[in-house]
């Protein structure tokens, strides 16, 4: 089965770095033992995603440098799509702090860059999905036709930030004053569960992944919830480097979905998003010469005069 990962970031030595000495996450990654990781050269990495089967995965940059100060990572998103296009999606982080700036630099890093989708993250900005300064943003999203992510579960211990910041029943309001943009809620919405599950079903436009939460309490109404409701609303997400993208699809193997239910949530939810042919369930065509293979020289020379004399009509 062909996997699409939809949040992921290479765990090269700069990555790592600029993660565990972050403002925001320095804390975090000492409580979580982050430490562990040891980096490896991105061709590497993108040698072993290609033997696990993934065929893309989607890198979202951050930018919360009006909150926290730190400078954004959106460098590091662009070297690596660079480096591998065909392997790497890119999702530019914006901070709404910056107002028409902002708006402006989405139009430039789609067209220019080739970034398909911005990403948000309302706990750094200490603002609610729903704030108006946001709605600038989503609207130049609706005009380009791009996703935008919206990160949700706020990490232990990261500064200033709250839980209230992360409700999906603000995700809620923006899914309906902007029916055509197609939102993606990271890591499940958590702990607000029923509430991120429910955001999925009643909006067309909502997408969510679990990143992070696959085996935290309550993890497996998510996975009930996949089995029924939301077959067509969950994106497969490791979360990696924060959780090995290993362990992440063993614990999707582990979770008795259906082949048809596991393929939409690894591949076919996220092809739709991306707005990608996914091409999964089509049997490959036939080529010509395989077609005509066994066709006596008789009925070869029939077609051909059939097809002349339809063309002189």
């Amino acid at each position: 089965m062909k996997i699409i990962d939809f949040r992921f970031r290479p765990h090269t030595e700069a990555i790592l770095n600029g993660i565990k000495n972050s403002a925001m996450f320095k804390a975090s990654s000492e409580a979580s033992g982050f430490d562990k990781w040891q980096p490896q050269p991105l061709d590497q990495i993108v040698a072993d995603l290609k033997a696990r089967g993934v065929v893309k995965c989607v890198i979202t940059g951050r930018d919360c440098h009006c909150t926290y100060g730190s400078k954004d990572n959106n460098g590091s998103v662009l070297e690596f799509c660079r480096a591998y296009p065909d392997l790497f999606v890119g999702f530019w982080g914006i901070d709404p702090h910056e107002g028409m700036e902002a708006v402006r630099k989405v139009e430039k890093v789609v067209k220019e860059y080739g970034m398909k989708g911005i990403a948000t993250d309302p706990y750094l900005a200490h603002l609610t999905p729903s704030a108006a300064k946001y709605y600038p943003l989503y609207a130049k999203c609706c005009e380009l036709d791009i996703p935008v992510f919206i990160t949700m579960a706020p990490p232990p211990q990261v500064p200033d930030a709250v839980m209230a910041y992360t409700d999906p029943r603000d995700v809620d309001i923006v899914a309906k004053d902007f029916p055509e943009l197609k939102i993606i809620m990271s890591h499940g919405g958590y702990p607000f569960v029923h509430e991120a599950i429910y955001a999925c079903y009643r909006n067309k436009n909502v997408y969510m992944d679990i990143s992070e939460y696959e085996a935290a309490p309550m993890c497996e109404t998510y996975f009930n919830a996949m089995k029924s409701m939301i077959a067509d609303k969950v994106l497969f997400a490791s979360a990696h480097p924060f959780v090995d993208q290993r362990d992440c699809l063993a614990t999707y193997q582990a979770a008795g979905l259906s082949p048809e239910v596991s393929e939409k949530i690894m591949y076919k939810n996220a092809c739709k998003v991306l707005g990608l042919d996914c091409g999964c369930s089509a049997p490959a065509s036939a080529s010509v010469a395989d077609q005509l293979r066994g066709v006596s020289e008789d009925k070869l020379r029939s077609l051909v005069a059939s097809i002349l004399q339809s063309s002189l009509k």
